[in-house]
């Protein structure tokens, strides 16, 4: 009897295993970049593409999407974000959001961004909460996705030209530039209660808010750009509890990005042409020059600051002349160059893939 179990475990145990092999008609799921650089392109010339790059094995695309989909990304690329495994590019002058697969690059869906009139919204910058995708447009409204269906599940109306959306404590704020109505900024954020849709608040900001990012604790940070001339740009930090602005930072910023509770910031004087890169402890509030500012003298003109957030490398990207191919640096946190290779033109973002 005992020979009886024996055999049937071994049977069991045999049949288990070869259920668990990969029938040859599956496919292997792999990626052939770990990092993505998005590419905005130049005005009307229909030439926004993706830069890829593995950190690993080294492969290069300098445009993976045209060469895997035959075919040009868009008209200004302004935002990526990868949500599972989509990834959603958000093409401005095109008013497109186009979906793509991590795993293959190729195209999922074009998803025309146009009002009922059939006029292009101008998409601007894009989050994700739980199974949607949430798009701010420049016409003054948010769109909500759903990422199983792609289907438009909402329509959310915020302030004029918004130009910066992030989720935090279960609410959406989006910037509400004003950046069309020059020399008229806008100076609001608007707040949706994500569990209603509705506007409950806008909170009163810097001149010309922008680019909006929460940290590890979930609180929110802006940066305002001012007029681009008598007022400056800065950054401010916003109570999510109480939808307040509870910090205002007096230093000039000209892009950053949170790496848990460590805010990278960086500040480009157009006039000099010197730029300055800093740090800072979004706990503490205190501010130390970056490692990573002095480690290499090849930087002209940065455009671009994005953090790794699986390894904390700090990734900076350089439009040069703002005509021709950029560059992309990579460095460790502590200020070492780890490699650098070129990115079509205008590095806009970077994202990465695990």
């Amino acid at each position: 009897m005992k020979k009886c179990f024996v055999y049937i475990a071994l049977i069991s145990l045999f049949v288990f295993i070869i259920s668990c092999k990969k029938k040859p008609d599956e496919p292997v799921l792999s990626f052939d970049y770990n990092v993505w650089v998005l590419n905005e392109g130049l005005w009307n010339m229909n030439n926004s593409g993706i830069t890829g790059y593995h950190t690993q094995s080294k492969a290069y695309a300098s445009d993976f999407f045209s060469q895997e989909n035959g075919r040009a990304l868009g008209d200004i690329a302004n935002d990526i974000i990868i949500y599972g495994s989509k990834a959603y590019v958000v093409i401005n002058q095109s008013s497109v959001l186009e979906v793509v697969d991590v795993y293959s690059g190729k195209s999922i869906k074009q998803i025309s961004v146009i009002n009922e009139k059939g006029k292009g919204r101008q998409p601007r910058c894009i989050t994700s909460y739980r199974k949607y995708v949430y798009v701010c447009c420049f016409d003054g409204y948010v769109l909500q996705y759903d990422t199983a269906s792609l289907q438009l599940v909402s329509t959310l109306k915020a302030g004029d030209n918004p130009d910066g959306i992030c989720v935090a404590n279960d609410k959406l704020y989006v910037s509400n530039s004003g950046g069309l109505n020059y020399p008229d900024y806008g100076n609001t954020v608007s707040v949706f209660d994500l569990k209603t849709g509705k506007e409950i608040k806008k909170i009163k900001v810097h001149t010309n808010p922008g680019k909006l990012m929460s940290d590890a604790y979930g609180r929110v940070f802006l940066m305002s750009l001012g007029n681009y001339e008598d007022i400056p740009s800065l950054l401010q930090r916003i109570n999510t509890q109480s939808d307040t602005v509870e910090e205002t930072y007096d230093f000039s910023v000209s892009n950053f990005d949170i790496y848990r509770t460590t805010l990278y910031f960086y500040h480009y004087d157009f006039q000099s042409g010197k730029t300055v890169f800093k740090q800072m402890d979004t706990q503490s509030g205190q501010i130390n020059t970056c490692a990573f500012s002095s480690s290499n003298q090849k930087l002209q003109t940065p455009y671009c600051l994005s953090v790794n957030p699986y390894t904390g490398d700090v990734y900076i990207g350089d439009a040069l002349d703002y005509q021709s191919n950029g560059d992309m640096y990579a460095f460790t946190p502590k200020g070492e160059l780890k490699y650098n290779f070129e990115t079509g033109i205008c590095p806009k973002k970077v994202v990465f893939l695990e």
